[in-house]
């Protein structure tokens, strides 16, 4: 299985105690519903392998607490940390709500905007902590939008089109010579397509 049939669930975060278990950060809307995962897939020097998992405790937020089978010590586990989690993308659910997706189904789409029609394709998603963002690719410059309903408005899955009202503006930010890549915020952050809206 490659990465291309999975979907990143989150990222082992740090050791937790010393008895192997470790911390995994769940970059997912609802962690509450991994609470029964029996293994995960984790990139370990580039490659996906199987963990199976002893116990799993959802604690604060999005971290869970978990024991994998034969990681028993403390430098056992601190080979894990930072290492992407994945799962099979068979195992999620399919949407069907046209106004929701998962990050990840819509790298690649076309984006069109309300008023000035087709713009250009989604390259990726940015899950940040205050505002996830599209990345899209306009005339050969990235313009970032920001994830919301008054603004994504729906997604075509039959023609891979995502449906979007661009503020006012938006667009010529980017395309105002380099001063606007001067101007444009840092982004902090990787492009995800885990999540969904």
């Amino acid at each position: 299985m490659t990465k291309d049939d999975c979907y990143q669930l989150g990222h082992i975060t740090k050791t937790h105690a010393v008895s192997g278990e470790l911390v995994l950060y769940l970059d997912v809307d609802d962690p509450k519903e991994y609470a029964d995962l029996e293994s995960v897939l984790l990139e370990v020097k580039g490659e996906l392998i199987p963990y199976f998992i002893e116990s799993i405790a959802i604690v604060k937020g999005s971290r869970a607490i978990v024991a994998f089978e034969d990681v028993d010590t403390i430098e056992q586990a601190e080979r894990l940390i930072n290492c992407p989690a994945y799962l099979p993308l068979a195992e999620l659910e399919p949407i069907t709500d046209e106004t929701r997706f998962y990050f990840h189904e819509i790298v690649g789409y076309q984006v069109i905007d309300a008023e000035v029609g087709e713009l250009g394709t989604v390259r990726g998603v940015y899950a940040m902590n205050a505002q996830d963002l599209i990345a899209m690719d306009y005339q050969g410059k990235e313009v970032l939008i920001p994830i919301n309903s008054d603004i994504v408005r729906t997604v075509d899955r039959a023609n891979q089109k995502l449906n979007v009202a661009l503020p006012d503006g938006l667009l010529d930010i980017y395309m105002t010579d380099d001063k606007a890549d001067a101007d444009k915020p840092e982004i902090d952050g990787d492009l995800d397509s885990t999540d969904e809206d």
